[in-house]
């Protein structure tokens, strides 16, 4: 059944008086009260879904998946809906690879879990012994969300674990909790109660729900400096743990790349979702043959991207969505300008379009030490670096301390392919950056985090394994 976004947001907000406020990104103004859990609400929900476990790891994979089949169905039923309160609450655009890009996504990534198969493997097959490797579930999944993709991510984390035979209690982001409860909300109407529960709480709920002894399974999207918390939380219970953490991912471009042939790949690798992407490109590291014409295409792209209120149809970038994100990001900037770094196109804030939107900042002739390019910005300002020695720009990109992804761009792709064992990273994308497949794992390395997600993959991380060893099967 479909419903509107109002609609929704009457389902799943707190009573009038209560709950936290949540503000549009765009224009500030209060879409709706998040319920704020406490943490005995919290240990209640956690209560129910370990009651809730057994039963719905006995349903079978078959079950399970054509309940989880119904529930992508439902989501794509009120996506619309649920695009636009994405939208507000996030600040994404409705169009472009945003709020709708991020509903089909999941319901994409929910029908790819629902019909991934994971087999038992045979280890040993002989005259003497069968002893094959089996995956079952883990329990209790406790599912800790970003702010930046809210939903698909909690897709990402939920997917996979309710298709093993998991329950999971889901925290979103204490500023992106509504879109999140409001499709949770719809995918309930078609689970078994408590199966997939939606706490909405402050920070002391989350270390609550990383420590609980009735946790099995931690998976976490976010800063590494909470991942390591999450760490620590989880030590008590031995939880286990998927975390995808901060990436600050690099870009080469290799000698003699056609820049207008790339141009367009570059920049959306480093502006989706106005910067605030995990696995976005944060810099770029060009050689001196195609430096100035990377520089210019990319500036000439960023001044023509329409910014401005998700809702309006013509936008493809939106706002930063919190205050906190904005001042890092124009800090990076002014730290830069200040450096000596030129300013290409961008480099401000836009206040005639919101207090939290600033323009898309293309920075030139930036030193590698400079704090842009060594912190993650998290936003819409790409530092391009640079290089002449092909040696030195890897040796720069492997240099800092986070591995998520990386990329190599070239008009001869055996070329990129080649070097692209030289990045220390998770993933490396060939002449495109950020790109994921449901089939394909993806996890970082370094303090990027550890675990891996989507595919089979995917489904090993939210399972526990047992080997059943005997006598030699018969015929």
């Amino acid at each position: 059944m479909s419903e509107s976004a109002a609609a929704l947001l009457d389902r799943i907000q707190a009573p009038a008086g209560e709950g936290r406020e949540i503000p549009d990104a765009a224009t500030r103004e209060i879409i709706g009260r998040a319920p704020v859990a406490s943490v005995a609400d919290l240990d209640d929900a956690i209560a129910r879904a370990k009651a809730a476990q057994p039963g719905w790891e006995a349903l079978g994979h078959e079950k399970r998946s054509a309940l989880l089949l119904a529930a992508a169905d439902a989501i794509d039923a009120n996506a619309e809906a649920l695009a636009h309160l994405l939208s507000r609450e996030q600040g994404k655009p409705l169009n472009g690879p945003n709020a709708r890009f991020e509903l089909g996504a999941c319901s994409a990534w929910l029908r790819t879990n629902a019909t991934t198969v994971l087999e038992p493997q045979v280890l040993v097959d002989d005259d003497t012994l069968h002893a094959e490797l089996i995956y079952k579930a883990a329990g209790v999944v406790g599912a800790i969300g970003p702010w930046n993709w809210p939903l698909m991510i909690t897709i990402w984390q939920i997917g996979p674990s309710l298709r093993m035979g998991n329950t999971v209690v889901a925290k979103p982001s204490e500023y992106t909790p509504l879109s999140v409860l409001a499709m949770i909300a719809v995918m309930n109407e078609v689970l078994p109660a408590d199966v997939l529960i939606g706490v909405s709480g402050d920070r002391e709920v989350g270390a609550r729900l990383a420590s609980h002894p009735d946790v099995d399974k931690i998976m976490f999207t976010g800063s590494t400096a909470t991942g390591r918390r999450i760490i620590e939380s989880s030590a008590g219970n031995l939880a286990r743990l998927t975390l995808e953490l901060g990436g600050n991912d690099a870009g080469i471009v290799l000698p003699g790349t056609d820049a207008a042939a790339i141009a367009q790949d570059l920049f959306w690798g480093a502006f989706i979702n106005t910067g605030q992407t995990c696995a976005a490109m944060k810099r770029l590291y060009v050689h001196d043959s195609v430096y100035d014409d990377v520089v210019s295409a990319l500036a000439e792209i960023a001044a023509a991207t329409p910014i401005g209120n998700g809702l309006d149809e013509g936008n493809v970038l939106g706002p930063l969505q919190n205050k906190a994100q904005f001042d890092i990001v124009s800090r990076l900037v002014d730290d830069a300008r200040s450096g000596g770094a030129r300013v290409v196109t961008g480099g401000e804030a836009a206040p005639e379009l919101g207090e939290l939107f600033y323009r898309p900042t293309i920075i030139a002739d930036i030193d590698n030490d400079a704090a842009l390019v060594q912190e993650e910005q998290f936003g819409p300002a790409l530092p391009v670096i640079r290089y002449s020695d092909v040696d030195e720009a890897f040796e720069l990109a492997n240099a800092v301390d986070v591995g998520l992804g990386a990329s190599v761009w070239s008009s001869d792709p055996e070329a990129a392919r080649d070097a692209a064992a030289r990045m220390q990273s998770g993933t490396v994308w060939i002449n495109s950056h950020g790109g994921l497949h449901p089939m394909v794992p993806f996890g970082g390395v370094k303090s990027s985090g550890y675990g891996l997600e989507f595919g089979v993959e995917g489904l090993k991380s939210v399972a526990v394994t047992q080997v059943v060893s005997g006598p030699p099967r018969k015929g």
